[in-house]
């Protein structure tokens, strides 16, 4: 989508080219008009002029070309006359004119349009019919009307001309203005930003009045938000202890003597005792972690160095937790699911490494490259699709690379990745995991 200011800037586009349009029509139409209105008085004016030049002589009425100013006289002056005497079928035409013909508006007064002249000309026609020594009399005075419609040109290239640099200078304007405008809604988007990479768990209330309702309820809907994700892990945490005593007598009961002779069913009920008190384990391990991350806090690469030397210190100094991260990496996913993630991988791979365990971390255009390696026995290639399906969900992996695979693959395609098993170049099992770089706003500007 078009950002805000491409839309205003387009709308003031639109309107100052609508309304400059409009002004210079006008302004030409009420040019031209006004030019018309007053060509028109000194039409009028040269018909009464020619009409006192009809005189009367021995053979009746003639023209009395002495009384004749010298532009009809001049050929192709400009100026042109036509009289004409119906009745005595009698015409006297300028000299002007040459061997052109002009021909007489329809009706009386000014003609509406242009009239073709001699040489392209295009005249400005006036008609007016008198009655002088008893005859009717028709007069029509023409005037050249190109020099003024040439200037009337310029002067409406000109206006354009104009026109354009005010455009140019109001859009010049109206990006400062808007730019300065949308700066606190800006600050505001850039706000959101740091709180989805969790540098701040809340938006600045100093900002202009029209935007303090948008940030209060945006204010109020992450406290509401926190709030309910508080309460709903608190609540798996108090659900999580209130089964413990349970599970506690459950398993005593498992090893009462009543269930010596049924060695089968004591192996089952053991099996899935375990399975639920490891997932009571790490359900009230996340409720733990969720009291000590901001929300939308992100995984950096410093927490992902403490989580190596960690393992390391549990599964004894001997091995080795090569940690190869990008400088200033940070994981914009949930921290306590990338804990979980990283945390599960690195440890089953602690469990299975002779010597070595990699975890290589790779920035791209397109997101994240994570590869777990270690140098232990490795999987074949026919059972990790098989350890990945054992593995989903209830941790109902076999001891091994399976264990804790499942719920790595569920966070993985909860942040729209990917997870693989392939041969490590270390000689065990490299865990390869694909995540897209999460979409974020545009910028307004």
């Amino acid at each position: 989508m078009r950002s805000i200011q491409a839309r205003l800037r387009v709308g003031l586009v639109a309107i100052l080219l609508v309304a400059g349009l409009v002004l210079v029509l006008g302004g030409a139409w009420l040019v031209d008009h006004a030019l018309r209105r007053y060509l028109e008085t000194g039409l009028r004016g040269e018909t009464e002029n020619l009409l006192a030049a009809l005189v009367r002589g021995p053979h009746g009425l003639q023209l009395d070309e002495g009384r004749l100013g010298t532009l009809y006289t001049r050929p192709l002056s400009g100026r042109y006359f036509l009289i004409e005497i119906p009745a005595l079928d009698i015409r006297w035409r300028s000299r002007s004119l040459w061997d052109a013909q002009l021909e007489p508006p329809p009706d009386n007064g000014l003609s509406e349009t242009l009239v073709d002249g001699p040489s392209g000309q295009r005249l400005l026609a006036y008609r007016a019919d008198y009655q002088r020594y008893g005859q009717a009399v028709r007069v029509t005075v023409a005037d050249d009307y190109n020099p003024l419609l040439t200037n009337l040109t310029r002067i409406l290239a000109l206006g354009a001309l104009l026109g354009l640099a005010t455009l140019l200078l109001v859009l010049l304007l109206q990006r400062l203005i808007v730019r300065r405008a949308l700066r606190p809604l800006e600050q505001v988007r850039e706000q959101i930003a740091q709180l989805h990479q969790g540098r701040r768990s809340a938006l600045d209330a100093s900002v202009p009045a029209e935007l303090e309702p948008l940030v209060a309820e945006m204010n109020a809907l992450l406290r509401h938000t926190e709030e309910g994700l508080k309460r709903a892990r608190h609540g798996i945490g108090n659900l999580g202890h209130a089964l413990k005593t349970p599970l506690a007598v459950l398993t005593s009961l498992a090893e009462r003597p009543e269930l010596q002779g049924l060695p089968e069913q004591r192996e089952v009920l053991r099996e899935q005792l375990a399975r639920i008190r490891q997932r009571l384990a790490r359900e009230l391990r996340r409720a733990r972690l969720a009291g000590e991350a901001l929300p939308g806090a992100h995984l950096d690469g410093a927490e992902l160095r403490d989580l190596c030397l960690l393992l390391k210190r549990l599964h004894g100094e001997h091995l080795l937790f090569d940690c190869q991260l990008p400088t200033g990496l940070r994981l914009p996913w949930d921290r306590e699911d990338l804990l979980e993630l990283f945390g599960n991988l690195l440890d089953n791979a602690g469990k299975w490494a002779d010597r070595q365990v990699r975890l290589e971390v790779t920035q791209r255009a397109e997101g994240y490259l994570v590869r777990v390696e270690d140098d232990g026995p490795g999987v074949p290639e026919a059972e990790r699709q098989a350890i990945l399906n054992r593995g989903s969900r209830l941790d109902e992996a076999v001891a091994g690379h399976g264990l804790g695979l499942g719920i790595a693959r569920d966070i993985v395609e909860s942040c729209g990745g990917s997870l693989v098993l392939e041969a490590s170049g270390l000689g065990g099992l490299a865990v390869v995991i694909h995540l897209p770089a999460p979409t974020r706003a545009s910028s307004l500007m």
